[in-house]
């Protein structure tokens, strides 16, 4: 792990134009970081999956509201766990591997 890698891995959480951020600034070999793109990357197409359910009538937007706020407990659980050099999996998104 190198200075910056925690630094990378949370603003790696914070919106779409953190995670492209971490992305190109990143070391390619840092797995750590590389591990808490990944987790950043699977939240934020959770929230695009949730904000398309809110076009469905009748229950979309309830479930649009379920995954919105599991998505920010998801996004504060991995800045908390980047900030203290954790690598341990997020529950639900931590086993889904889209990067690497």
């Amino acid at each position: 792990m190198y200075n910056n890698s925690r630094t990378v891995a949370v603003v790696s959480y914070i919106t779409w134009i953190g995670w492209i951020i971490a992305f190109l600034i990143r070391d390619k070999t840092d797995r750590f970081v590389a591990h808490h793109l990944n987790q950043a990357l699977v939240i934020n197409l959770l929230k695009i999956a949730g904000g398309l359910c809110a076009a469905l009538p009748h229950v979309g937007h309830s479930i649009s509201g379920v995954v919105g706020v599991g998505a920010f407990v998801l996004i504060i659980m991995g800045i908390y766990r980047a900030a203290h050099w954790n690598s341990d999996p997020l529950p639900l998104v931590g086993e889904l591997h889209l990067m690497g």
